[in-house]
């Protein structure tokens, strides 16, 4: 199987028309068209929730346009059935358009492929919550044994971001539902993974809630939780070559690096925040792993 190279190609060119489906239009690339009762949906879907109104607006678009993008799906062997691999919202608003048929392209996916199609597309159109990516992450490192590496090029993502989006899963019920129902930012709830229990957190969320304070506000608020001092504001002039070797650092390891530069000597700082993180910058700086992973 061909090695995909990210998101810039667009989903039909990451995957491989299959044999099978050998019609004159499927062929020359050329959209099929299926009836919406031999798609079924993708048990692999990342996204869990879809907004009424917004799919009646899809809907009410496809019923006096048509569908403009087709829907890619991969054929079941010995039957007329397709799965869906990307076009959930399209296909739910077809239905509620009363459409019959809809186009369709037909491409060869494994239970794997289909779980990254489906949540690249998600990704390009920005459509999933945070908790829906995280979960998503969660499938392709759990079911799948790819690291937080491999999803990062995947998904067109960096690696610290699939890391801190991951983390999200720790955060209590509470949280994860506020942040779902949106009443908090992904801001806020990155900021309530500095607090180290549930109960903490969870009082957090509430206080947050009642003043409706900023993400701002919300760290000062757990760094007073964790009995630590406001970090005092410290105005420094960096030269212009201290501040582009930082940058080089943070480029090359792939994570927050701070660089203080004295007249005396200095310090390096490599934050990491994650085993998995520290494993990537000892094989990075050793050569070597620590066995974390």
């Amino acid at each position: 199987m061909a090695r995909r190279s990210g998101l810039g190609k667009g989903l039909d060119a990451l995957i491989p028309v299959p044999e099978t489906i050998n019609t004159t239009k499927n062929a020359a690339n050329q959209p099929l068209m299926v009836s919406v009762d031999n798609i079924v949906p993708n048990p692999r879907q990342p996204r869990h929730s879809i907004n009424d109104d917004k799919l009646q607006e899809l809907a009410d678009s496809i019923r006096e346009h048509g569908i403009i993008q087709p829907l890619i799906v991969t054929h079941e062997d010995n039957s007329d059935q397709f799965v869906l691999i990307a076009g959930e919202r399209r296909l739910r608003a077809s239905r509620i358009a009363g459409l019959v048929e809809i186009p369709v392209l037909v491409r060869e996916a494994s239970e794997q492929e289909s779980l990254e199609l489906a949540l690249i597309e998600n990704v390009q159109r920005a459509d999933l919550t945070p908790l829906e990516t995280a979960e998503a992450y969660l499938e392709l490192s759990e079911s799948f044994a790819l690291s937080h590496e491999d999803i990062a090029k995947r998904v067109g993502k960096s690696r610290v971001t699939v890391t801190n989006t991951l983390r999200l899963l720790k955060l209590p019920e509470t949280v994860r539902q506020a942040l779902a129902e949106e009443r908090i930012s992904e801001g806020h709830a990155r900021a309530l993974l500095g607090l180290a229990t549930a109960q903490s957190q969870a009082a957090a969320l509430a206080t947050i809630i009642k003043l409706d304070l900023t993400v701002r506000e919300t760290e000062q608020l757990v760094r007073k939780m964790n009995n630590q001092k406001p970090k005092p504001v410290v105005i420094e002039k960096t030269s212009p070559e201290i501040q582009e070797l930082e940058i080089k650092f943070r480029s090359m390891l792939g994570t927050k690096v701070n660089l203080r530069h004295t007249q005396s000597g200095g310090t390096i700082t490599i934050h990491y925040y994650s085993d998995e993180e520290l494993n990537h910058l000892v094989e990075q700086l050793l050569g070597e792993s620590t066995g974390h992973a």
